[in-house]
This record gives C-alpha cells, structure tokens and sequence, in this order.
C-alpha cells in the first residue's frame, strides 16, 4: 500500500489516509483481513504525528473499514457490502452529476442522454 500525502491538498492528512486507504479497501487492493501498518510505522514512514495517523485510524474502524485487535494490529474488516454498494452508489451519483452538467454544452437532451446510456449498456 502506497500513501502519498499532498501538502498542497485542501483536505487534512489523516483525511488524505482515510481516503486513500478507504479507495484501495471499496477497490479490492486490499481484501478482508489484509494487515495494515502500525500507527507508529506509517506516521515514521509519513513523517507525519502518530496522533495524525490513529486518527486517519479510528475514522476507518468507525465506519467500518478496519478493524483493530490488540497487540495485533489493524486489518482489512469484513467485506460489508451494504458499505461498497453505498460507496459505488455514491460514485456513480458523481459521475452522474458530472454529465448533467456538461450535456447543455453539447445541446444533449435527457432523452439523449438516456439513449446514449442505453446504448452503453448493450455494449457492456
């Protein structure tokens, strides 16, 4: 797993960790039960605060995401689907956003927009 941290980002870092580690567990990268690296290890690795990285943690575990075992670490929970099918949902609402706004510049109806999803999805 691969964390970079921007300072140029507007988001705080332990949001920039959550983030990051959130999209590679809703992706697959990391499967259930995958170990993560120890606060310490990835704030030493980050040059960040421990504080910054349990934080990033503790966000993760409440939603879900983790879970943590004493003197053992933190791991990839249990896949929840009703979690990723949110997560997807919330995506596609994104992408969906993103096309209503741009099909007035290109003179595009809802009814083309429709057919154009339609057509989509017979290739697919």
């Amino acid at each position: 797993m691969n964390i970079i941290i921007s300072n140029a980002s507007n988001l705080p870092i332990y949001e920039q960790i959550y983030t990051q580690i959130k999209n590679s567990i809703v992706s697959g990268e990391l499967t259930e039960g995958d170990p993560l690296p120890s606060i310490r290890a990835l704030a030493k690795d980050l040059r960040i605060s421990i504080i910054t990285t349990k934080r990033a943690y503790d966000e993760l575990e409440k939603d879900g995401y983790i879970c943590t075992v004493a003197a053992k670490g933190s791991f990839v929970a249990e896949k929840n689907t009703e979690i990723i099918r949110e997560e997807h949902l919330k995506q596609i609402e994104e992408y969906m956003r993103t096309i209503v706004k741009l099909a007035p510049s290109c003179n595009l109806t809802e009814e083309d927009l429709v057919f154009m999803l339609r057509l989509i999805i017979k290739e697919g």
